[in-house]
Parts: C-alpha cells; structure tokens; sequence
C-alpha cells in the first residue's frame, strides 16, 4: 500500500512541485488547500489562501491526477494569528506571523486533518530539511534535526524554529535539496500554469501589504497620536500612534532633523516613540522569552549563531540561560534588534531552537 501525504497547497509554483515530486516518489497524494476568505479583489498581487490561490491549486491538483480539498482556517487565523498580530503591534513590538501560521495552523491544526485523513506526513513548499539525528548519547537525545535548504538565499528554516519532534516525525520537506530555479524548472518541464507565477512573499491577511490600513479596521478603539522625542527626551515631533512604528523604521517619521534617525525604541504605555543615529540603534545585548528547542534545552553558556528576523544574516553570539529568559549577546553590535520578532539560533546548518525577543538590554 502506498504511503499517504498530504501536501500543503498554496497555488504557488512552490507547494505545486512538493505535490509532483511526492507523487514522482511513489506516495499517494492528496492536496490540502487552507482558506482564509480573503477577498483577491483589493490585491494587485497574487496570495496564497485567497481565491486565486485556491484556483491555481485546484488547477494544479488536476493536472496531477490528485484529489484536492480546501479547508477553512478563518476562525483559527483569527484567534492565533490576527489577534496577536495587532496586541503586539500595540504593545509597540514587532509581530512575525508567518511563526506562529506554522506553529498553530500549519503544522497543528493542518497536521491534525492529515493524521485523521489516514495520512503519514503532512508536507509543505517550505525550502527547509529535516535529518534523522546520529547521536545515540542518550534517550533525550532528539530523532529529527531541521537543517537549513540547500538553497541558502531561499532558506525558510528561521520560520520552522518551533517544530517539534512529534511534528518533524510527521513531516516532509521536498524541496530542501533543490534551488528556486530548480522547482521552477521542474514546474516547467511537468507543464505546471504555476511554473513562472510570482512568488508571494508578504503577509497573507494584508490586502496590499498596508498593515497600517488593517490596524485600523481591527482596533475597535481609536489610536492615538503622541510626541516622538530623541535619545536625550526632547519633543521633536509627532507620532501617528504606537502600531504604526516599528524599530530602525527610518521613513514616514515626519521629522527632519539634516540627518537620517530611526525609531530606536517605544513606550507604548507613555505613548512615546524614541528616535536615534543608525549607530544608536547597533545593539549586542537582548533577552529571548518562550523559548523553543528542537535539540536539547540550553543548560550553559553557549557559542551560536543568531538570527534576529528573516532578512538578518545570522551573527556569532553567546546564549545564556537566566531564571526567567534567555540572554543573547552578540560578538558585535546589531541593528534594530526589534521585540516581538523572533531570534533563531544555529550551529552550522542545524536550527538548535529560539525565541521571542522580549527585551533589548544595550
């Protein structure tokens, strides 16, 4: 009997060839497509999980000769993802959803249907690997390591911090030992409409990318507007209200000074936002909450690599277990360390774990 996985399905080119690949190996494959009723119509760009995504995944699954099935996840978005999203924001901190859609939605909710649709794995397009472990030093020791993509400028392993191991028993990576013009060039040789589409990058739930636009909708109460003042407490301008700023944001300030400044930090109770030299905003120390490990929980200090949002090329650092966090400090200074995003440590290509940036120290 052929061994059933359930493929994640977006209607992008990447989650297409996971699809194809699979099928290719051997498995017997069934689409799974998540719907959040997003509206395509306020978008010049393509989503996954809107309509046209669910179109192009529909279209794909044909092709392939496999079942497809669309799945609404508005309610569990809501509650997980767009609630947290906008309490950060209002607490002058830096969300990263596309984290807690893998953590809550994807690889928990979605897992779950295809463990009850009689499913082994449930696999995705995410540029990522997992690798049995080798060591054999303990019963804790873990079964399964997330490595980085073979593709390092696509690599997603920063976003899959969480998994655990119950999870990365259960999950495939196909795309892990292939590059973006690789799975394009697949897509292309199967005759896939998704071969060329353009890759979506941004958050999903945002029409246009106006996350601004979108506070606004989902805060009941009116956002205020406050002073923004420099490192030494001086007024020198004005803020259009907390959510709208994140840290080292240098545009839309409103001020100008004769040199660039960046928001270094916010006070959300106070409603004040602090503005410095980009040299202001070059930071060594933080300390991480809610930590999450994929091999054993750090018990000493430890020389790793660390990545504090998707974009940042991780930097040598050493983690410090403290009673109540986790204390980061880097070999040299970083910018615009952001709470509320999340920090990844690694060793080499392996993901040791992370958490959420609770505090910036100096």
């Amino acid at each position: 009997m052929k061994r059933r996985v359930v493929v994640a399905m977006s209607g992008g080119v990447d989650s297409s060839v996971a699809a194809a690949l699979l099928l290719k190996a051997g498995f017997e494959v069934v689409g799974m497509t998540m719907c959040f009723n997003l509206a395509d119509a306020a978008r010049k760009k393509p989503s996954c999980c809107g309509a046209q995504g669910i179109e192009d995944a529909s279209r794909t699954a044909h092709k392939l000769g496999i079942k497809h099935y669309v799945i609404n996840m508005q309610r569990p978005l809501q509650e997980y993802i767009i609630k947290d999203f906008v309490n950060e924001y209002l607490s002058g901190r830096t969300p990263n959803p596309c984290v807690r859609c893998n953590q809550f939605l994807k690889f928990d909710i979605l897992l779950s249907k295809a463990i009850s649709l009689d499913a082994r794995y449930l696999a995705t397009g995410h540029y990522a690997r997992l690798e049995k472990s080798k060591s054999k030093k303990s019963e804790d020791s873990p079964a399964y390591l997330l490595k980085k993509a073979k593709d390092k400028n696509k690599d997603q392993s920063y976003f899959l911090y969480r998994l655990n191991q119950y999870q990365m028993r259960h999950t495939l990576f196909p795309l892990g030992e292939y590059t973006k013009s690789e799975v394009r060039a697949v897509a292309r040789r199967l005759g896939l409409t998704v071969a060329d589409k353009v890759a979506s990058q941004e958050i999903c739930f945002l029409p246009e990318q106006d996350y601004r636009h979108f506070l606004k909708n989902q805060i009941k109460k009116a956002i205020q507007p406050g002073h923004i003042l420099n490192n030494k407490g001086v007024i020198i301008g004005e803020h259009k209200g907390i959510p709208f700023y994140t840290i080292g944001q240098r545009q839309g300030l409103g001020i100008a000074l004769g040199h660039p400044v960046y928001v270094s930090r916010m006070e959300a109770q106070a409603n004040r936002i602090f503005v410095g030299s980009r040299k202001e905003l070059l930071k060594r120390e933080f300390l991480v909450e809610d930590a999450h490990f994929i091999r054993q929980p750090i018990k000493k200090k430890v020389a790793l690599r660390v990545r504090i949002r998707y974009n940042h090329k991780e930097a040598p650092a050493v983690i410090e277990v403290l009673s109540d966090a986790i204390k980061v400090v880097f070999k040299t200074p970083q910018f615009a360390i952001a709470p509320g995003q999340s920090a990844v440590f690694y060793e080499r290509d392996y993901v040791v774990g992370g958490g959420i940036i609770k505090e910036v120290l100096g």
